[in-house]
């Protein structure tokens, strides 16, 4: 008899798979704002499950470090202080700027291309005012800069930090001053890849996360 293979295979997603998918992504774009309580019987009639998959899915939401569980109050959606926004905006700087180098140094012309093309959409979105849309594709400028690096574990660490990036991204909807300056930020990090100067490359980086931490943590500053 043939020994027993270790894995089976997946044929289809799970049920608790798909809960997860679904409420994360509520907490990326919003539609469940930090501070919301999570509530068993409330979720479950929702999506009309048992509370079986609904506790997997919650636990795996609990471990990615999203949702937060309080003794005797029950589950939360994590709301990022400024200290943990501060750390965030740090280790992206430090993972987007070893993206860079990496094509830098590999001088990938395409990678530039597409770095190019998600500026382009960037400017589309701006130009028209739709400011999820430019949210959005802000975003991909980021994914496009990292998956372009070739490193995968520098998409591992990105993608472990997107879906807080994404919340952040959600509150900086209209806090630039002009949908431009958004647009020139991200321009300049490709422009300077480009150019293949590494300094440049570092101010510029470094110049975009701190710029999006002091709207995000500012009380005082004009949108």
């Amino acid at each position: 008899m043939p020994p027993t293979p270790p894995f089976q295979r997946v044929h289809r997603e799970s049920t608790a798979s798909v809960i997860t998918r679904q409420l994360r992504e509520g907490i990326m774009y919003g539609t469940l704002a930090p501070g919301t309580q999570l509530t068993e019987s409330g979720l479950a009639a929702e999506f009309g499950v048992s509370r079986g998959p609904l506790r997997e899915a919650m636990q795996r939401l609990v471990q990615e470090g999203i949702v937060r569980s309080e003794p005797n109050r029950g589950l939360f959606v994590k709301e990022l202080d400024e200290d943990e926004i501060r750390d965030l905006y740090t280790a992206r700087a430090a993972v987007e700027t070893a993206a860079g180098r990496l094509i830098i140094r590999d001088d990938d012309g395409s990678a530039v291309t597409a770095l190019r093309q998600a500026c382009a959409a960037m400017q589309s979105a701006a130009e028209t005012g739709e400011l999820a849309a430019l949210s959005d594709a802000d975003l991909h400028f980021h994914e496009v800069l990292v998956t372009a690096s070739g490193s995968r574990r520098l998409q591992r660490m990105h993608q472990t930090l997107m879906v807080e990036t994404r919340m952040c991204l959600t509150a900086l909807q209209g806090t630039y001053r002009a949908p431009e300056d958004q647009v020139a930020e991200h321009r300049r990090i490709a422009e300077a890849i480009a150019a293949g100067d590494l300094n440049e490359l570092l101010q510029a980086v470094e110049s975009h996360m701190y710029e999006a931490l002091d709207r995000l943590l500012s009380t005082t500053e004009p949108a």
